[in-house]
């Protein structure tokens, strides 16, 4: 009868009150890691607040535009402003394809140059594109000088690139 009593009802009650001590436990350890990321708010708040400063400084840096074209086309009305700054004249200007590269779209013009006598205005146009507020770099540089023996005439073609927000919207099947 004992035998019964204990295998029907201690053992029983034991095993919840061990399985409830767990369960506390277990609870006693959530509260503990919740409290520490409480503790810890404004360390969390400041590192939000200086992750959404960096973002919004990325995204000053991309070029405008919602779609390749757009940002190609303020691309290029960017290097045309930097040319007329330098007096460097532009033959032609040629929009390649975009790439995209993680989250981003690379845009690429291919600009032509007439020959310039000042090597100097070429060298301030060049640092005005890789300096730039959004962010261009050039990724090929073709430079032609047309006599050897006097070298004050240059001319030449180079590939400026610039970054934007990628699109969202990709095409399939094709």
């Amino acid at each position: 009868m004992f035998i019964l009593i204990y295998a029907l009802g201690i053992l029983p009650l034991v095993e919840a009150k061990k399985k409830v001590e767990e369960e506390i436990a277990l609870k006693k350890r959530a509260l503990l890691k919740y409290e520490e990321y409480l503790s810890n708010r404004k360390t969390v708040e400041e590192e939000l607040d200086r992750t959404l400063k960096q973002h919004e400084g990325t995204q000053k840096s991309l070029l405008p535009g919602a779609t390749p074209q757009l940002g190609a086309a303020n691309l290029q009305e960017i290097v045309k402003r930097l040319s007329e700054k330098n007096g460097i004249a532009i033959r032609s200007f040629r929009i390649l394809e975009p790439k995209e590269i993680n989250s981003y779209s690379k845009v690429s013009i291919q600009i032509e140059f007439t020959p310039t006598n000042s090597i100097l205005s070429l060298g301030q146009f060049i640092h005005d594109i890789e300096h730039h507020e959004r962010e261009l770099m050039i990724s090929e540089m073709d430079l032609l000088v047309l006599n050897i023996r006097m070298p004050n005439q240059i001319q030449g073609s180079l590939v400026i690139s610039g970054l934007m927000k990628g699109t969202k919207t990709k095409e399939k099947g094709k």
